[in-house]
């Protein structure tokens, strides 16, 4: 009898089991990763397919260039002025209502989608690969996101019937403006402990960037561990700090040692975090670490270290930053040096077109392949040959890490 019973209870928590809700899957994609972006294909209204970096920092999709053979049509209502980080530029956009955006079998409806009037961005030359704009928050807003980064896919789950996927940790989210943000734990140099409230910002091509000026905010590197470089392009311009290493940063109970990190002048970032109580931003390489979830409507944020978790970091150590002369062809040229840099020390100067690196012709090298040789440090100095006003020259470029 005793055994009967027992057969019972384990068939009825099997049947428990069985019966347990299963989230609904209403839609997947593959990405392709770009560098740390997450480039996804989708089409706004009839256009073509265009290439969009999936980018959680912007509130809106952008459409930043359209290239030979891409169609769009588009009804605009105004022209709207566009705050993001940066030096303070004016930059301003063609605005459209009501645009249904459509990732595989999914459609957003009635999204707003921006057009730029200038392309400050230039994505296609600085990546190598056809990218037309950035897909915003409103991508997130009308279902659960996973972005799978081992399988390199997007999926979408309905709101309704999603339970939370096992083997996750979870940390709230907060909801401002629109846009997403989490509280992180962070271990400064001297062995202090801060709790930092940072955006998500799939977009950023970093780890993470925390502001310094503010009482109590996380402390930047002292000028003989920290290196001064260009941080990266914002809204409003250029975003130029310095990068040194962070000693700990938490998510939950996952902890990342050592993450280069950057520190961004005030004047490049004052604008927005004088109006805001934000730490920070934590960008597409430490996100990348994890698999991820994101429930906008529950404000929960789901993850789970990957394949990536446990990654060296890297950073640009030659101090040059590339762009393709032409979107599709092998032909590199310098678009800037960092100030003081091992690149400025050797000579090199901004539109020197390379054509040879530790003696490798450079045509055989896409612009990743480039920016990961910057970016290793090594004893021996990096040989570069560049093209200055049809004639050759050759530079020497101390690759030995400052941080």
């Amino acid at each position: 009898m005793k055994k009967l019973i027992g057969i019972l209870l384990f068939s009825i928590c099997l049947a428990d089991i069985s019966a347990a809700p299963k989230p609904k899957k209403i839609g997947s994609i593959p990405f392709e990763m770009v560098g740390t972006y997450v480039v996804i294909k989708g089409k706004i209204n009839d256009s073509s397919p265009l290439n969009l970096i999936l980018d959680s920092g912007i509130r809106n999709t952008i459409i930043t260039e359209l290239l030979p053979g891409d169609k769009i049509t588009l009804n605009y209502s105004d022209v709207k002025d566009l705050m993001g980080l940066g030096g303070g530029n004016h930059l301003e956009a063609y605005s459209s209502n009501f645009n249904t955006v459509t990732f595989g079998k999914l459609k957003l409806q009635s999204k707003t989608v921006l057009v730029l009037k200038e392309d400050v961005f230039n994505l296609s030359k600085h990546t190598g690969t056809k990218i037309n704009g950035l897909i915003g928050v409103d991508f997130f807003q009308d279902c659960i996101i996973e972005i799978n980064y081992s399988e390199r896919r997007v999926n979408f789950y309905e709101s309704k019937s999603f339970v939370e996927p096992k083997g996750y940790s979870k940390i709230p989210l907060t909801i401002e403006t629109q846009k997403m943000f989490i509280n992180l734990t962070v271990s400064e140099s001297d062995s202090t402990k801060k709790n930092v409230k940072m955006l998500i910002d799939t977009g950023a091509e970093l780890n993470a960037w925390f502001q310094t000026h503010k009482k109590n905010s996380v402390h930047g590197p002292a000028t003989a561990v920290g290196v001064r470089a260009t941080i990266g392009q914002g809204l409003n311009g250029e975003i130029v700090g310095k990068i040194g290493r962070m000693p700990q940063i938490c998510f939950g109970s996952h902890c990342i040692k050592n993450a280069i990190v950057s520190f961004p002048d005030s004047a490049s970032i004052a604008d927005i975090v004088e109006k805001s109580d934000r730490d920070g931003t934590v960008g597409s390489q430490l996100l990348s670490r994890f698999n991820l979830f994101i429930d906008y409507s529950q404000k929960q944020f789901y993850f789970k270290p990957n394949g990536n978790f446990n990654n060296s970091f890297s950073y640009n150590i030659a101090g040059i930053e590339i762009t393709q002369i032409l979107p599709f062809v092998p032909q590199t040229e310098v678009w800037k040096v960092w100030e003081n840099s091992p690149a400025a020390q050797a000579g090199v100067l901004e539109g020197d077109q390379i054509i040879e690196v530790n003696g490798q012709k450079a045509f055989q090298l896409n612009i990743n392949d480039l920016k990961k040789i910057f970016e290793t440090p090594s004893k021996s100095p990096l040989d570069l040959t560049v093209l200055r006003k049809d004639k050759e020259v050759s530079v020497r470029i101390d690759m030995k890490s400052k941080i």
